[in-house]
């Protein structure tokens, strides 16, 4: 993958002339996961940038939990309410983050008052609800093509995933890459107490502990050393009680989460349903190499001088720990949360002036 460029600002009008953005999400504050931290990256950018930016998620509306993953919330709105609240809020461009009720209710909104929107296809949903439901992935893939068929543009952050859903029909798509803080991610991150002392070399996982993330597969690898997992999930306590030897630290931001990274010699990513994988670049910025399944996302991300790709993951860490850590971090530090901003802004659907008219006058009807 090369790095990634600057690219030219979107221009709304005059210079610095603050605009509207409505950014409606399912997945947000308090989960913890690569699609929130790019969501609420991107929001303080943009807001910096001079941007007003909505976020509808499901902290404004009553909610109840995900069936067999409670650390999501599945808002429970009233028919209407997420279409009033974007009437109201009235921006010039409306992206929808998630497939989920929000961002149904929304897709709603929009199709029936004309109003253009763009999508993002954050996760692999079918495969995702295929590991939870025990159905065939192309069972959930119609809801993908009807969810997304409708949007001006789909953001997606790698050239795998945009193969893939070329091949399912949606066409118009627009490249959204990610981004890492290097002013706490770094090299130079202190390690966490609890590493003091761990029989090396120090593996380490970091996302949630869930069954599409397909943690089991790095814990259950015969390699040496010590596995740390960083991070939590439904799938904690049962994978905690198979294997007493990991050591499972929860939930960790910030300083405490670029320590884990640093502190460790590789970096494993065992998941084969996600669409990038932030918690690579943030490894990689720190200095640690990267051990994956040859799957969308590392494909896209990773290469010979900062890691390696196998379907036997034990060969994958032991070519990995060859690589130069110092190359790691500098290939890591290329991904500028700046130019993936710019990237969402220029992928985003302001409304014309005649597409105002056709919404108020949908409205209105």
């Amino acid at each position: 993958m090369n790095a990634l460029s600057p690219v030219s600002p979107v221009t709304w009008g005059a210079p610095n002339e603050p605009h509207s953005i409505a950014i409606v999400t399912d997945a947000w504050f308090p989960q913890v996961n690569g699609v929130v931290r790019t969501l609420s990256t991107t929001c303080e950018m943009l807001r910096a940038w001079g941007y007003e930016v909505t976020v509808i998620s499901p902290e404004q509306y009553p909610s109840i939990p995900a069936p067999t993953y409670p650390e999501i919330r599945l808002a429970l709105t009233l028919p209407g309410a997420v279409g009033r609240q974007l009437a109201s809020i009235d921006p010039d461009a409306v992206h929808i983050a998630t497939e989920g009720p929000l961002g149904f209710a929304a897709r709603r909104y929009c199709t029936g008052r004309k109003v253009p929107f763009t999508t993002a296809y954050h996760t692999q949903f079918p495969d995702y609800i295929s590991r939870r439901t025990g159905l065939p992935a192309s069972a959930f893939w119609p809801y993908i093509r009807w969810f997304h068929g409708p949007a001006e543009r789909v953001m997606v952050a790698t050239e795998s995933i945009r193969q893939e859903l070329r091949k399912e029909g949606l066409t118009r798509l627009a490249h959204w890459s990610r981004g890492v803080d290097l002013e706490c991610f770094s090299p130079d991150a202190p390690a966490p107490q609890e590493f003091a002392g761990l029989t090396g070399p120090i593996l380490l996982y970091v996302g949630r502990v869930a069954v599409e993330k397909n943690v089991e597969a790095f814990l259950s690898s015969e390699y040496p050393g010590t596995k740390v997992v960083v991070g939590d999930g439904p799938a904690r306590a049962s994978l905690e009680a198979q294997f007493p030897d990991a050591i499972f630290l929860g939930k960790r931001t910030g300083t405490e989460l670029a320590g884990c990274y640093a502190a460790a010699d590789v970096f494993v990513f065992p998941s084969r349903t996600d669409t990038f994988g932030l918690v690579m670049i943030e490894a990689l910025a720190c200095g640690t190499p990267v051990a994956a399944f040859p799957v969308a996302g590392p494909v896209d991300i990773l290469n010979t001088r900062v890691g390696a790709m196998s379907e036997d993951l034990a060969r994958a860490i032991d070519a990995a720990r060859l690589c130069d850590r110092n190359e790691c971090a500098a290939y890591g530090a290329e991904f500028s949360w700046e130019a993936a901003t710019r990237q969402f802004l220029e992928g985003l659907a302001p409304l014309t002036e005649e597409q105002r008219a056709l919404s108020e006058a949908a409205t209105a009807e």
